[in-house]
């Protein structure tokens, strides 16, 4: 080795591939190494793109609706009172799923099952078989949850008579929508459709959702802002870890459920389900992620992310300034630990609509106040906070409503923007449950997921398009 190598004050900065360093400090030199990787899409249009001053004034206003929005939790009422998609359906048969647009035939197992049970839940089937039979023969109208404002986790599937959180935007009146969460083991969500799961969601229809109306409009309705930032002091992040908002929230309405209730035997049915479910609150979360986010839509040459959503099959991203067009790519892997028993070959890609909670700036974003989370996805609390650390450079602001007491209360990166996930070639982090891949086993784990770049790089060539035709 040359004399000049061994010089203990000599140091190198490696870029791109790491076999260089490995081979400098094998050699006893100190090396610090810089992860970047050559800008993803058409290199001359997003150059454009970052020097455009007009894209810039549209984000600052897209991001500033998002900032202001006040979401209230203020009823909880059937779907078909609420989503005109169940009324518009001729017949009547129709299902909101998760994720970007999606047929029966492309359909993974979790998502064509809970299409099973949401079809023998409405009496539309009496078994599988039948409910197959509507799908397959084209009875059953889908749409993706998103197109009505509404939200649902995993296979999102929401039919006509499930009770429905109802949430506004006190500020720009807009009315979002999540059904209920069910808890975990067999669920509809993860594409199970046993008798107990059925029985459970009529459970709630019948009884846990108008308690919940109740006792909601008796108190005038819950913010949900508010509610979510107590619950990111407390160790939440508002996706995977929900154990804080669900405790506030059974706090906050457990005296007008008692007050409003039929029956103590009633209402004590109701406290002892959410007081079991730590994750009750992540479906209010999506449905004010979902308004804040909506806020920030449709703002003219925006190039702030609105929507992110999976169906198991697909990934798609929708953004401010291109309206509702949908921008596709595979839906990918999720690296994280498994429950005992599964593995990686049992997993399904990527779904749900969760990932609304990281374009408002919460989930993974806000991993940073919420270091226990490591223990059910993965990773340590070392890398909780490095993937909120690194969305900073992804994200227009940040939302000091949302202040992570572990950054110095500084508040969650919000407010993606294509041009930089484009820039750095690096899409966002979220993290979620996994599904098994087969319809009815359920959750399988837990992990960190990232969207693929072709939404984005996609997205920046519409925007460029959009952009060269208004000049």
């Amino acid at each position: 080795m040359p004399e000049q190598l061994r010089s203990p004050a000599l140091a190198a900065i490696n870029v791109g591939a790491e076999l260089f360093a490995e081979a400098l400090r094998t050699q006893g030199v100190a090396v610090t190494s810089v992860a970047w990787r050559p800008p993803a899409g058409d290199p001359t249009h997003l150059a454009r793109l970052l020097a455009d001053p007009e894209i810039d004034r549209a984000n600052k206003i897209a991001v500033g609706r998002m900032l202001a929005a006040e979401p209230v939790l203020i009823d909880v009422q059937p779907a078909h009172t609420v989503i005109p998609f169940f009324r518009e359906t001729a017949g009547g048969y129709a299902l909101l799923h998760a994720g970007p647009p999606i047929s029966w035939e492309r359909m993974c197992g979790p998502m064509r099952g809970a299409i099973i049970g949401a079809c023998l839940y409405e009496g539309w089937a009496r078994t599988e078989e039948e409910a197959i039979h509507l799908a397959e023969t084209g009875a059953l109208a889908f749409a993706p949850c998103h197109h009505y404002n509404a939200v649902g986790p995993m296979a999102g599937i929401i039919s006509p008579s499930m009770p429905l959180l109802v949430v506004e935007d006190r500020v720009h009146g807009h009315r979002t929508f999540a059904p209920l969460n069910e808890g975990l083991g067999k669920v509809l969500r993860y594409g199970a459709y046993a008798p107990e799961v059925i029985e459970r969601l009529r459970w709630m229809q019948e009884v846990l959702g108008p308690a919940l109306s109740r006792a909601l409009r008796h108190v005038g309705g819950l913010d949900l802002r508010s509610l979510l930032a107590q619950a990111l002091h407390m160790g939440d992040e508002g996706h995977n870890r929900n154990k804080a908002a669900t405790s506030l929230f059974l706090r906050q309405l457990a005296p007008a459920l008692v007050e409003t209730g039929t029956s103590s035997a009633e209402t004590a049915s109701v406290l002892r389900f959410i007081a079991s479910n730590d994750h009750f609150h992540l479906n209010p979360s999506m449905a004010a992620a979902k308004a804040m986010t909506l806020a920030g839509a449709n703002v003219p040459n925006s190039s702030v992310v609105v929507t992110m959503a999976r169906n198991g099959v697909d990934f798609g991203i929708r953004v401010s300034g291109l309206g509702e067009r949908w921008f596709v790519g595979p839906a990918q892997p999720i690296q994280g630990l498994y429950f005992a028993g599964f593995g990686p070959e049992d997993a399904n890609p990527d779904i749900g609509d969760s990932a609304i909670t990281e374009t408002a700036g919460l989930g993974a974003f806000a991993m940073a106040g919420a270091p226990a989370i490591v223990q059910f996805i993965g990773g340590s609390p070392a890398d909780a906070l490095r993937y909120t650390h690194e969305m900073y450079a992804l994200t227009v602001t940040t939302n000091p409503q949302f202040s992570l007491p572990a950054l110095n209360f500084q508040g969650t990166p919000t407010g993606i923007d294509i041009r930089q996930v484009c820039r750095l070639n690096s899409p966002p982090v979220i993290n979620t449950g996994i599904a098994h891949r087969l319809p009815g086993i359920g959750q399988v784990g837990a992990g960190i997921v990232y969207p693929p770049m072709e939404c984005f790089t996609a997205a920046l060539q519409a925007l460029a398009a959009s952009r060269q035709a208004a000049s």
